[in-house]
């Protein structure tokens, strides 16, 4: 499968061969690793990246003495997505996260209460984002270690306070994303942005969307700002549309559920494989066991685009639901 790699891309790997320090060339790695296509096509390539990138940070960690050391933003990613919970002093982060997860944020109705981020899993269906609460921003200052963790996170949802000018909180916020090159997806990159930026789904939430007259004020936000983002109002005070939160999650993270059994079987419906959107029979078989790509057969498919028990080759595409019995 050819990799397909975008101008980005290549413009990285033309500044990652004309670099003259390690730490240029780290820099370098780091963002074609950020922006390369992630398919069957560049799995070695991903993997090549990773491995030089770990061989400059152990280079530049022994140069400066010492083991590499994690920070609190070292947070492995788990679950079908990485979701940060971004956005101004006391917009209700972690309150959003406690109600959600099995975390436990400190809350309170002070800002800056939150000064280090907080992970927790939720349960959306049979499956789980992982959901960061994060320190607030400022326009002061930004913590260079919480904004390569945004860098890096695969969801961002941007919170403001419909109580506290939330069009003020939603313009300074995405001005700070800016600064670190980091732009929603869908929103132009300016022209004269010299290093490569870092593209984000982006989901903007308004808590504190109590009432009818929040509801009004919602509105008046989303003409106001004239964003082409994602938007939804939620309120962690009443609960309201925190269901409606997670769902929005789950088309922003751009994976399918997909489930597996065996001839004569009933399928376990309760742990299906994730998979990005567009994933083939074949990529499904590498993610179950490696030794299945060469020995694969054929399998049979029980899902929406296909008749039941269907038999499909190693280039079809799975369905949201699919279930299916692969036969080496």
């Amino acid at each position: 499968m050819p990799a397909n790699l975008p101008p980005v891309y290549l413009e990285a790997e033309r500044q990652y061969r004309e670099a003259k320090t390690p730490e240029a060339k780290l820099e370098a790695l780091e963002e074609m690793l950020a922006v390369i296509p992630k398919h069957k096509g560049t799995d070695k390539l991903r993997a090549d990246l990773r491995r030089r990138v770990s061989k400059f940070k152990d280079q530049a960690q022994k140069k400066r003495g010492g083991a590499r050391q994690k920070t609190a933003y070292s947070i492995e990613k788990e679950g079908a997505a990485q979701v940060a919970v971004i956005g101004f002093p006391n917009t209700g982060k972690s309150s959003l996260v406690s109600l959600l997860t099995k975390a436990s944020p400190e809350v309170a109705d002070f800002p800056h209460s939150t000064h280090k981020p907080t992970p927790g899993m939720a349960a959306y269906e049979n499956i789980q984002f992982q959901l960061v609460d994060t320190p607030p921003i400022t326009m002061d200052y930004l913590d260079p270690a919480l904004a390569d963790f945004i860098r890096r996170t695969d969801i961002l949802v941007i919170m403001v306070d419909l109580e506290a000018d939330p069009l003020q909180q939603f313009e300074d916020t995405i001005n700070v994303l800016e600064s670190i090159r980091v732009f929603p997806e869908g929103i132009p990159v300016p022209d004269t942005l010299k290093k490569l930026p870092f593209i984000k789904r982006v989901l903007v939430v308004a808590n504190k969307m109590d009432n009818a007259e929040d509801e009004e004020t919602f509105e008046i936000f989303m003409e106001l700002s004239g964003t082409t983002l994602r938007c939804m109002g939620i309120s962690t005070r009443t609960g309201r549309n925190l269901t409606l939160f997670l769902e929005k999650l789950f088309e922003l993270s751009e994976v399918i559920r997909v489930y597996t059994k065996v001839p004569g079987k009933e399928p376990d419906l309760d742990q299906p494989f994730v998979v990005p959107k567009n994933s083939t029979l074949e990529d499904l078989a590498a993610k179950i066991h490696k030794d299945f790509v060469s020995k694969l057969k054929h399998a049979k498919i029980w899902g929406t685009a296909v008749r039941d028990g269907q038999m499909v080759q190693r280039d079809y595409v799975m369905q949201d639901g699919d279930i299916v019995e692969i036969h080496v």
